[in-house]
C-alpha cells in the first residue's frame, strides 16, 4: 500500500470516527435540552432540521413550530424531567449516502409533575430511531420515533 493509499484510508477513518462522535453528541444534547432547556424553545435549531417530525405514542409534532407544542404540553404537565439516553447504534452513510445516518438508542424519563412532590412522577423506557443529516452547521435530527416499552404513573393527558 503506497503512503497516499494508507492516508487517504485514515482520513476516511478519521471522519467516520468524527461523524459517529459528533451524531452521538447530537442525541446527548437533545436529551439534556429536554431537561435543562425546558422552559425554553431557543434550542431546536442546534439539535433538529426545520423540517423535523417527532412522532410519540401520544401524538406526532412537525417542525418548529410543532415542536414548540410539544415543549408547551411538557412544561404544562410536568415541572421537572430526567432524561437518560445510551446504547447508541449509529449506521452511518446508508445507501452511500455520506450526509445521512440511522440511529437507535435506549431512553428513560422520569416526569415529575410537582417540584414539591418528587415522589410522584411518570415514567417511561423504550427506544427510538432516529434518521439524522449532515447540515452547513452540523448535524440534525431529521426524523425522530419514539417506541414505548414501559411505562409507570399517570402519564399526560392522551389529547395533547
Amino acid at each position: 500500500m503506497t503512503t497516499l493509499d494508507e492516508l487517504a484510508r485514515i482520513g476516511a477513518q478519521v471522519r467516520t470516527l468524527a461523524d459517529r462522535a459528533a451524531i452521538t453528541e447530537l442525541c446527548d444534547r437533545y436529551v439534556h435540552h429536554l431537561d435543562a432547556s425546558r422552559h425554553n424553545d431557543t434550542w431546536f435549531d442546534s439539535v433538529f432540521t426545520a423540517d423535523v417530525r417527532l412522532t410519540f405514542p401520544f401524538g406526532e409534532y412537525k417542525g418548529f413550530e410543532g415542536l414548540a407544542g410539544f415543549q408547551q404540553m411538557a412544561r404544562t404537565t410536568f415541572e421537572r424531567t430526567h432524561h437518560l439516553a445510551g446504547n447508541y447504534k449509529v449506521d452511518l452513510y446508508p445507501e452511500g449516502d455520506e450526509d445521512a445516518a440511522r440511529v437507535r438508542a435506549h431512553l428513560m424519563a422520569v416526569h415529575v409533575r410537582q417540584r414539591e412532590e418528587p415522589a410522584a412522577h411518570f415514567d417511561i423506557g423504550g427506544h427510538y430511531d432516529a434518521e439524522v443529516a449532515r447540515t452547513p452547521v452540523g448535524w440534525r435530527i431529521r426524523r425522530f420515533t419514539f417506541d414505548l416499552v414501559w411505562n409507570a404513573g399517570q402519564g399526560p393527558d392522551t389529547g395533547h
